[in-house]
């Protein structure tokens, strides 16, 4: 993003701001670094028992993160909200990622295996997701395009249009958007879903809990659509999962 950020290297103390970003630490073997964590830190199973929980993703507990005394902030610019960052900046070496594209995302992944002191770890994690997605795109490119309408909330609907990470992996699977005409997270009607007609409506698994019970729900608004409900930490976490994300397009298609 820009920014100048002092970090002592190695640092001893992390605090992640971020889910995706919280489990590539611990993948990188940097998991005994990690003090803090959010509620949303669900992946591993260890990272809220082992480390304490700092609240959520927009709504920092700032007492509970002094007393850990980090000498390490991971955050990043969508998914934390700027006030806190803003905050804790001014306490303590805040490392912000920002991220809207494979490239991106391996970026980061080298990024903060360099700076937590895990640079050959990383590297080799990047290299790993960076050929997975290689030979997905090949085979994406032999097939027709599909239009499909990715919905991350119900009530009212949301979808992932441009300029999102999700949108990025339905092109690099195979599939084009068809709210690609607008811009990251609109909210849309019933009248517009039809009226766009895609070939294929995917129901995130998050962050909106979608389920079995809302397939009718959409299959009347657009009868010849196929439905389903995908895993959306495979679409939106942007970090070691990548590693499955791949091979999972590659079902879908």
């Amino acid at each position: 993003m820009g920014r100048r950020v002092a970090v002592p290297f190695p640092p001893r103390r992390i605090v992640s701001l971020v889910p995706s970003q919280t489990e590539l630490l611990f993948d990188l073997g940097l998991g005994e670094k990690v003090v803090g964590v959010t509620r949303f830190c669900i992946h591993p199973a260890e990272a809220r028992t082992k480390t304490t929980v700092i609240g959520g993703t927009k709504n920092f507990d700032f007492e509970k993160i002094a007393a850990l005394k980090p000498d390490l902030i991971i955050g990043n610019k969508e998914e934390n909200y700027q006030g806190g960052v803003e905050q804790l900046a001014a306490e303590y070496p805040v490392w912000l990622s920002d991220i809207s594209n494979l490239p991106e995302a391996l970026d980061m992944i080298r990024r903060v295996g360099f700076i937590a002191g895990a640079k050959e770890k990383a590297d080799a994690l990047a290299a790993e997701i960076d050929g997975s997605f290689a030979a997905l795109v090949t085979a994406a490119n032999e097939a027709a395009p599909v239009s499909v309408a990715y919905f991350i909330w119900r009530k009212p609907y949301m979808v992932a249009a441009s300029g999102t990470f999700i949108d990025d992996m339905l092109h690099r699977a195979g599939f084009t958007n068809a709210f690609a005409d607008q811009a990251r997270y609109p909210e849309i009607s019933a009248e517009q879903l039809a009226a766009a007609a895609p070939q294929r409506i995917f129901l995130s698994s998050e962050p909106y809990p979608f389920g079995e019970k809302h397939l009718a729900e959409f299959q009347t608004i657009c009868p010849d659509a196929k439905i389903e409900i995908v895993d959306g930490e495979l679409f939106s976490w942007y970090g070691s999962r990548l590693r499955k994300s791949a091979a999972y397009f590659s079902q879908l298609r």
